[in-house]
C-alpha cells in the first residue's frame, strides 16, 4: 500500500503488524497479524485478556517498541517499514505528534500542575508564554485552572488525571494512546474521563486508542480492537456492550 491510498482522515494505519521475542523452540508470538486504519476524531478502545499485548500494541504504535514485521503510517507518513523506523528521529516524532496517558498519572511531583504542562511543549522549542497560555486554555478547558498553581500531592485522582490529559494534549498531538487512564477512579470518575476523551476526540480532531479492562466503558467508544489469538479484530461497539471484558 501507498501513501495515497491512505484516507485524508487517516490517523494510524497498520498493515500486517506483528511481534514476537526471541527465535526458534523459545520464540514467543504475542501479536501474529494487525490490519485495521483509526481515523482523526476517533476515540477507539483496545480490550483483550491481561497478558495478551495490548501495551506491546500500544508501545509499537507510540514507535517506542520495534515491530517483528509490517507496516504502521502515523498521520499519512509511513514510520516503520518491515524491518525499520522510516524516521531518524523517533524521539522527536514522540514528543511532537504522540501524546500519552497512563494508568498513574506520572505528575513530577516537585512542579506544579502548570509547569507539568508546559514541560513537554519547552523541550520542543515552544516560546514559554505561547506555552503557558495554551496550558492555562487546557486547564480552563477541563475546569481546573485554579489548580495551575497546586502540586500534583493537593490535587484529587480524578484532577491528576484531568491534569495529565492536559499535558497529552499542549504540544497538540496526531494520537494519543491511553493506557488504562480509568483504572485507578471509581466508575463515576471512569465514565467522566472518557467521555472528556470522545469530547478531545472529536473537537481536537485527535485519534485516541484507550486500553480498557472495563467494559462498563465500551458504549462510550466508536469502535473497538480486541486481541484475540494473537490477531487484533476490529469490532463495533454494539458487540461489546453486554460482555464483560477480562
Amino acid at each position: 500500500m501507498s501513501n495515497q491510498h491512505l484516507s485524508q482522515n487517516s490517523a494510524i494505519r497498520v498493515e500486517q503488524l506483528k511481534k514476537y521475542y526471541g527465535e526458534g523452540k523459545n520464540q514467543v508470538r504475542v501479536i501474529e497479524e494487525a490490519n485495521f486504519e483509526i481515523e482523526k476524531g476517533e476515540l477507539v478502545a483496545l480490550i483483550a485478556p491481561s497478558g495478551a499485548g495490548k501495551t506491546t500494541l500500544l508501545m509499537m504504535l507510540g514507535c517506542v517498541l520495534e515491530p517483528t514485521d509490517g507496516k504502521i503510517w502515523l498521520g499519512g507518513e509511513l514510520v516503520w517499514d518491515k524491518n525499520h523506523w522510516s524516521l531518524k528521529d523517533t524521539r522527536r516524532l514522540r514528543r511532537e505528534k504522540i501524546g500519552f496517558i497512563f494508568q498513574a498519572h506520572y505528575l513530577i511531583p516537585f512542579l506544579n500542575v502548570l509547569e507539568n504542562i508546559i514541560l513537554l511543549p519547552e523541550m520542543n522549542g515552544v516560546p514559554r508564554e505561547t506555552t503557558k497560555q495554551k496550558a492555562m486554555q487546557l486547564l480552563d478547558y477541563f475546569g481546573i485552572a485554579d489548580k495551575a498553581n497546586a502540586e500534583p500531592s493537593q490535587l484529587s485522582g480524578g484532577q491528576n488525571q484531568r491534569v495529565a490529559i492536559a499535558r497529552a494534549l499542549a504540544t497538540e498531538p496526531h494520537i494519543i494512546l491511553a493506557d488504562e487512564p480509568t483504572a485507578a477512579l471509581d466508575i463515576e470518575r471512569s465514565v467522566s474521563v472518557v467521555k472528556l476523551l470522545k469530547q478531545i476526540a472529536q473537537e481536537q480532531q485527535v485519534a485516541i486508542i484507550m486500553v480498557t479492562h472495563d467494559g462498563r466503558l465500551l458504549p462510550y467508544c466508536d469502535r473497538i480492537l480486541s486481541i484475540e489469538d494473537r490477531k487484533v479484530v476490529v469490532k463495533p461497539t454494539s458487540e461489546m456492550e453486554k460482555e464483560e471484558v477480562l
